[in-house]
């Protein structure tokens, strides 16, 4: 039997096909490469020492569904397959929408035609929405999200806990996580954005070995201790042995829940920034800017039902996260071009 990772070939899937890989798990992996690259699975499959199956294809295409699950004996599917970018998703709601919870709806009825019932799901803690008091747990209601990005997880997570509650065979854990960043400590797999990278740590990195000329920072008058925003920043590789552990954890539920995934503390965006310049030797200019719409202060994680549920904890700080990323990003400085 074997997990089908969607999205598998992009950055939170690679790591966590590692890590399955790693485990002596068989794994096929599903990704239409339009986020992605192929190499990094190549890297992964060197890294592993052994091979996964590669299926170039899109989860909203029935037919390549169809065939994959025929061709293959899938047990449990992780499904990292979405667009990802807040500030797009603004501009291209409907392309979110019909991909994010479109697409998610094909890929369940697929799997229900045959016969898999297990599934993990990539989700966020932007559906908590604006509102929520941090920290943010998983009792806190859901909703009042800010982007079209946000609400297509929080809708996601609405149709697996429906299809729960009218198919008693189907199992479906939602991650909520919060902000990964980091690499491979080997260097040979990481983040790479196509274009100008919407995320805070490969903007710094890209400052770092001169392909951008200065950090935005966007807001320096938050109630914050140094004025700039507040996140819960999380190592991919913590964040890929989460789905490892909630995997094995499956057996165990019943119908869908959901688990945050976060390192249970804010770290400010100057904060990340002294820590990069500490770890890279590389000083990294910046700028403070106007406030974003939709940015909030502070959020942060209460991870305690993934420790004590899911015997998952973070064992990777602020340190190697910049360590490691500053590790990918001077060995790839193209990425994976």
């Amino acid at each position: 039997m074997a997990i089908l990772v969607t999205g598998g070939a992009g950055y939170i899937g690679s790591h966590t096909v590692l890590a399955l890989l790693q485990r002596g798990d068989d794994v096929v992996v599903l990704d239409n490469l339009c986020n992605a690259s192929r190499e990094a699975i190549n890297r992964v499959e060197k890294l592993a020492g052994k091979k996964a199956t590669f299926v170039e294809g899109d989860i909203r295409d029935r037919a390549c569904l169809r065939d994959l699950f025929a061709s293959n004996s899938i047990s449990a599917v992780i499904h990292f397959a979405a667009l990802k970018a807040v500030g797009e998703s603004t501009r291209m709601p409907l392309e979110y929408y019909e991909n994010n919870v479109a697409g998610t709806v094909v890929l369940l009825e697929e799997m229900r035609d045959a016969g898999v019932w297990n599934f993990i799901f990539s989700s966020s803690a932007t559906v908590y929405g604006a509102d929520a008091p941090v920290p943010y747990v998983e009792t806190t209601p859901i909703g009042g999200t800010t982007s079209p990005y946000g609400t297509s997880k929080l809708m996601t997570e609405f149709v697996m806990r429906d299809f729960a509650k009218a198919e008693p065979k189907f199992k479906a854990i939602a991650l909520r996580y919060f902000n990964p960043v980091g690499a491979h400590e080997s260097g040979e797999i990481g983040e790479d954005p196509a274009g100008i990278p919407n995320n805070l740590l490969p903007y710094i990195a890209q400052v770092a070995i001169g392909r951008l000329e200065k950090l935005g920072v966007f807001g320096g008058d938050y109630d914050t201790p140094d004025g700039t925003c507040l996140r819960d920043y999380i190592h991919v590789v913590d964040l890929a042995e989460g789905h490892l552990k909630a995997l094995d954890y499956l057996s165990k539920v019943e119908g869908y829940t959901a688990f945050n995934l976060g390192g249970g503390k804010g770290v400010s965006v100057l904060e990340m920034i002294k820590a990069f310049e500490k770890a890279s030797g590389k000083a990294i200019p910046f700028e403070i800017k106007p406030r974003r719409d939709g940015d909030l202060p502070a959020f942060w994680a209460d991870a305690s039902l993934a420790n004590t549920t899911l015997d998952w904890r973070v064992t990777r700080g602020i340190d190697e996260m910049m360590r490691d990323t500053w590790n990918w990003q001077s060995k790839n400085p193209d990425g994976f071009r």
